[in-house]
């Protein structure tokens, strides 16, 4: 089993930045296989930022260039940092761990104002 709990979510002015965290506990393997996903009201949840093979990563275009996944190996710690943020970035936004089963985290509410 995994444990996945998300926070950093929170109301912002459009522009601004936010930084969120996922902490994982329990069977980790890597945390290479931990993304950030999201899901905007009446939307299909969607990929937002993942780690690739090699330590490179990958973003969603609407993302790319704002936001910014890292990690903190010792804390098995993924984080999201948000830049520019648009009122289209609203959404529940989920951790998620990916080995050979799946496993989310509660979500955390993110809402840009404009």
């Amino acid at each position: 089993q995994v444990q996945l709990v998300e926070s950093g979510g929170g109301l912002v002015q459009s522009g601004g930045s936010l930084r969120l965290s996922c902490a994982a506990s329990g069977r980790i393997f890597s945390i290479n296989f931990m993304s950030w996903h999201r899901q905007a009201p009446g939307k299909q949840r969607e990929s937002v930022a993942s780690f690739m093979y090699g330590g490179m990563t990958s973003y969603a275009d609407s993302v790319k260039g704002r936001f910014t996944i890292s990690r903190d190996n010792a804390k098995n710690t993924v984080y999201l940092q948000m830049s520019s943020l648009k009122p289209e970035d609203t959404a529940v936004y989920y951790c998620r761990y990916s080995d050979s089963a799946t496993y989310w985290g509660q979500g955390t509410q993110v809402t840009v104002t404009s």
